[in-house]
Parts: structure tokens; sequence; C-alpha cells
């Protein structure tokens, strides 16, 4: 159960800020609804309180970023040859769980992938969603700011 002020992560969305909780009535029933603001695009969405399915979660506790960062350093991944496009589903599928560690793979996978061949315009894209997502969620974690996540991210993928 979150309350209104705390962070969380939304799937395919990422962080956002819950604004509020309200009460609707969706076809005669009363359903509770968390009010997300999403800090990247501003979008507000609302989530339904008692659907597990939904994904959203909270923010990775700092002790869990070291593992974030192993997967994101790992070079020997191999990426079995298929079309852009299964790729991309595939990924995108992954990005939808709303796993750090499901989301930190595509990236990692996505810069092995771009050091051997040119990506897709929509893989270049994942690829900046996939590295929004966890710069906005590890910077929370560690409580710093996003371009110290950045430079990171900038040492392991030269």
């Amino acid at each position: 159960m979150f309350k209104c002020g705390d962070m969380a992560v939304y799937p395919a969305h990422g962080v956002g800020k819950i604004e509020s909780i309200e009460k609707k009535e969706i076809g005669g029933t009363n359903q509770s609804f968390y009010v997300m603001k999403i800090i990247e695009s501003g979008m507000v969405v609302m989530i339904p309180t008692t659907a597990k399915e939904t994904g959203l979660r909270n923010i990775i506790p700092p002790k869990d970023v070291k593992k974030v960062y192993a997967i994101l350093k790992e070079k020997n991944v191999e990426i079995s040859p298929q079309p852009w496009n299964q790729r991309y589903r595939d990924y995108m599928q992954k990005i939808k769980t709303g796993s750090v560690y499901e989301i930190a793979s595509v990236l990692r996978d996505l810069n092995v992938l771009s050091s051997d061949k040119s990506l897709s315009f929509g893989e270049k894209k994942m690829m900046d969603t996939a590295k929004s997502l966890l710069v906005k969620e590890i910077a929370l974690a560690n409580k710093i700011q996003e371009k110290n996540v950045e430079d990171d991210f900038d040492k392991i993928f030269p």
C-alpha cells in the first residue's frame, strides 16, 4: 500500500509520485485508485489500488543497486541472432515487466549489440528509454543526482 507523496515505479512508464488516492465509481462499483504523476513525462495515470498485476512497486533499495550495475557490466553475453523486430518485441516485454533487473539486461544487451552493428531506430529509442528508467530509479535509490548515474553509465558503456 502506497500513500500520498510516495515515490514508486510503474512498469514501462518509470518513476512517479503518488499525488493522491481517489475513489471512483466504475460500473456501479466503488474503486480506489492511486493518482500518480510520472516524473519523466509529467503524465498522470490512475492505477487501481487493489490490482497486483499493475506491477506498481517501490523504488529498489540502495543495496540492490550493486546488482543492477553487475548486470550492466556483464560483457560475456550472447545475443541470439534474430530479426530486429522480434528482438524489439522480446525487449519490450522485459521493459513492461517493470523489473529493474530486466530493464538493465535490455540496456546491456542493446549496448553490446550496438558495438557489433547499427541499431534500428526503434532499438535506439528503446535503449534511451531503458537508460532513462534506470537512471531515475538508481538516482532516487541512492539519493544522488541523475548526472552521477549517467556518468557511471558512460564509464560502463564508453
